[in-house]
């Protein structure tokens, strides 16, 4: 009975240690299995890695982490490569496709809006944009680079706050180019809650500029509450390294005309305001006629001749008034002031054309050239039409002055355009003038009743 009772509890015994045996095998094993499975994503991690990378974490065992992420950011400093601004490679196709300004990167396009870059941004890979050189005549010596904010290039300045970078093939003292090349950024602000720049970069044609036009300087002012501040870049050593910037290259391309006309009812209303000038139709006649003249080239040969015509028209007209005006003596409100009052602005080509957005949509505009225009100046004649459509205004037509001075080459050689007809004078004909002007002021009493003055500007 006792040998029976010792043998049952040596199999007991027996027993309850394999099984604590089994249940520390099998805890081993999970273990085990949970090391090599940990081990094997840290190897799949490390694989990604880059191999000089991984070369140089196989070298330094000894290193702290501390030490190794500085090595990695002075590697990233030194690999910042600068391009130049302007790449010659595209030198007989600057404008087309990325342009020869930034040719290496694309643009991005919001549905409606102009091409455009930001930086930093996914398409940048949280990468900032960098610039460097003080060249005023050659773009090929101007340089740019994307660099990450905790890796900036050596003896970099950082530029804090938004920056507009824009460039222009043209230039950003005549006010036409100049509108053209900020309108886009006015655009890119009403989308962005109204963000304004702290500072902007000027470029023609990759050649760095530090100025703009004085009527391009207060469309800005009115629009965003400030004189517009242009970066000076002082050491061609040093570049700078901006927080935020957005890049323009296209000028409008790719605007819908609906987003060209919310934009500028917007810079309307915003000079408006900015000149104190209420939207009380009191004050306004009933047709307003403005024959806003030049002086020199492109301007009338005998405006005293061509003013007669239009006066003596507009007396026809029950309540129209006529203003004569020379753009060169006004200031910007008194431009802004007077367009306020145009239902038909009459002016030769020029510059001073770009005041015609700043009348009430809808109104007209009547446009005159000299001979030689027709055949040769290209698109460019078009402008001011474009102009008109784009910011809600009737372009009524345009006289090309059939006489002038004869030029020594053919009428198709284009050295007839530079040297003979570009800034030439312009003539008249009382009795085409007299029937063109009748037909453009019987209109305006109804294009009136189609669009009103804005009260309030959009929100900001």
């Amino acid at each position: 009975m006792t040998t029976r009772a010792s043998v049952w509890r040596k199999l007991v015994t027996c027993i309850s240690s394999l099984k604590f045996f089994l249940t520390i095998l099998c805890l081993v094993s999970t273990i085990f299995v949970i090391l090599q499975i940990s081990s094997f994503q840290i190897t799949q991690c490390s694989l990604s890695l880059p191999p000089a990378l991984l070369t140089y974490l196989k070298h330094q065992p000894d290193q702290t982490f501390e030490n190794k992420t500085a090595y990695l950011v002075e590697k990233l400093r030194e690999s910042v490569t600068f391009l130049p601004l302007k790449d010659l490679r595209f030198s007989n196709k600057p404008q087309e496709g990325h342009t020869w300004f930034m040719s290496s990167l694309l643009d991005n396009q919001t549905r409606g809006e102009a091409q455009y870059q930001e930086f930093p941004s996914d398409s940048s890979k949280g990468r900032v944009l960098c610039l460097k050189g003080i060249d005023g005549h050659d773009g090929s010596w101007n340089y740019y680079a994307l660099a990450w904010p905790e890796a900036l290039p050596t003896n970099a300045i950082f530029q804090e706050g938004l920056t507009f970078v824009s460039y222009s093939h043209w230039d950003h003292g005549n006010l036409w180019h100049g509108l053209s090349a900020s309108v886009p950024f006015v655009s890119w602000s009403l989308r962005n809650q109204c963000e304004r720049p702290q500072k902007w970069v000027l470029y023609h044609r990759g050649e760095l500029r530090y100025w703009m036009g004085h009527w391009l300087s207060e469309i800005l002012t009115a629009t965003y509450g400030e004189e517009p501040q242009i970066l000076h870049f002082v050491d061609e050593d040093k570049p700078v390294c901006f927080e935020k910037a957005v890049v323009m290259r296209h000028n409008e391309g790719g605007m819908s005309r609906e987003r060209r006309l919310e934009v500028f009812d917007h810079l309307r209303c915003k000079a408006r305001n900015y000149c104190n000038i209420t939207s009380d139709e009191a004050s306004k006649p009933r047709v307003g006629m403005t024959l806003l003249l030049r002086t020199g080239a492109r301007s009338f040969k005998n405006d005293s001749a061509v003013i007669n015509v239009f006066k003596r028209e507009c007396e026809r007209v029950d309540g129209c008034v006529l203003s004569v005006a020379y753009s060169n003596n006004l200031t910007f409100c008194e431009q802004v002031e007077l367009m306020k009052k145009t239902d038909v602005l009459v002016s030769p080509h020029g510059a001073q054309l770009t005041n015609l957005f700043l009348m009430d949509r809808n109104s007209s505009v009547m446009e005159f050239f000299p001979k030689g225009w027709l055949k040769l100046a290209g698109v460019g004649q078009l402008v001011y039409k474009w102009g008109a459509n784009w910011s809600g205004m009737r372009h009524e037509g345009a006289w090309h002055d059939p006489f002038g001075e004869t030029c020594k080459f053919p009428d198709t050689d284009k050295r007839c355009m530079s040297l003979v007809y570009k800034n030439a004078m312009i003539g008249y004909n009382e009795t085409y003038f007299g029937e063109w002007a009748r037909l453009v002021l019987g209109k305006v009493p109804e294009h009136n009743k189609l669009y009103g003055s804005l009260d309030v500007c959009p929100q900001c």
